[in-house]
């Protein structure tokens, strides 16, 4: 079910890059702007918050509304857009093995003398505009008015939490790894990922399609703790996987100083001299790779590998037992599982 509506979803976002340029003519008002979007939305994607959101309608109302599909993209442009911003806070070169919004646009005017502004200035524009296609895209499903406001507001909330977590999380980067708590941890995870990746889109569908609140409920703390476990599992990859999978160096979060479950666990459960070099890792402005290594080293040495592995099996089980009595038509709700089963696995 998840590779039909993944197909489903990659014909829509075909078509939207054609329809885009035909109702706002961005090809003719800035080529640049207009290849830029669409290479970069373009590239290949696991599709997760749209293929949620049509589950979410789905699993309610049995069988897809008119332009369901194009409203699904709303949620990967929104993806996009959010990444573009990402990307540049956290000055990484690389996006799903390929330059970032704003490398590209750096490399287009290398060679361009006296101008005044740079790819990050371009691309924060750039990011902006696909968060006013991002609701465009959502407009196009035909539903009842009151359930379209509903899932629209859950859209937006969605877009504000995001911004919010990584506004949290870029002030938490400023407190002493060692005042570092769980719950700091989860609150970033909570806003940034699992709300925004997985009780939203999940939500949203639900709503449109006409869902109790009690199963809306359900489902969106069924969001919380997948997007939970996701987000660690993520953070493995981030440190652990090889460069080809992930499309980037396995060494951006230690060198970024990124505040994750993985540190969090090995700084409080390893030996003081290891703590200290965790700490003037975490201070220093530039650091030898062969430094990042040592921290990585710490990282599986601690046990902090083992443990967010036993983390993402807990959350996993909770988030089953949140939508056990979940009332979904049934190839929906076993889609759910399964798809769940198959992104955890680490």
């Amino acid at each position: 079910m998840f590779l039909k509506i993944k197909n489903r979803i990659e014909q829509e976002l075909s078509a939207y890059i054609r329809s885009m340029d035909k109702t706002y003519s961005l090809s003719k008002l800035s080529p640049l702007l207009f290849n830029s979007i669409k290479e970069f939305i373009s590239r290949d994607g696991k599709r997760i918050r749209p293929i949620l959101f049509c589950i979410g309608y789905l699993g309610f109302s049995g069988k897809a509304a008119p332009g369901l599909y194009r409203s699904a993209l709303s949620l990967e442009l929104l993806h996009d857009f959010m990444l573009v911003h990402d990307d540049i806070i956290d000055r990484s070169d690389m996006r799903r093995g390929k330059p970032s919004m704003h490398a590209r646009l750096n490399k287009y005017f290398k060679n361009t003398t006296g101008i005044k502004f740079n790819g990050q200035d371009l691309a924060i524009v750039i990011g902006d505009v696909m968060y006013a296609l991002a609701l465009d895209a959502f407009l196009a499903v035909k539903e009842k008015p009151e359930r379209k406001d509903l899932a629209l507001k859950k859209l937006i909330s969605a877009a504000l939490y995001t911004g919010s977590g990584e506004f949290i999380e870029l002030l938490l980067g400023e407190k002493p790894i060692e005042k570092i708590t769980k719950n700091d941890i989860y609150k970033i995870y909570d806003y940034k990922t699992a709300n925004y990746t997985f009780a939203s889109p999940l939500t949203m569908g639900a709503l449109l399609a006409g869902a109790k609140k009690d199963q809306i409920k359900k489902l969106f703390d069924y969001g919380m703790f997948l997007g939970r476990a996701f987000q660690i599992k993520d953070d493995i990859i981030g440190t652990f996987g090889d460069k080809s999978e992930i499309g980037k160096s396995n060494l951006t979060d230690i060198g970024g100083a990124k505040r994750t479950l993985l540190i969090w666990y090995a700084y409080n459960h390893c030996a003081n001299i290891e703590r200290l070099a965790i700490k003037k890792v975490f201070s220093a402005k530039m650091v030898a790779k062969k430094e990042l290594l040592r921290i990585r080293r710490i990282l599986s040495d601690s046990g902090s590998l083992n443990y967010a592995r036993k983390e993402i099996k807990t959350l996993l089980n909770q988030a089953n037992r949140a939508i056990k009595s979940l009332k979904m038509v049934r190839k929906s709700r076993a889609a759910l599982i399964n798809f769940s089963q198959e992104i955890l696995t680490v």
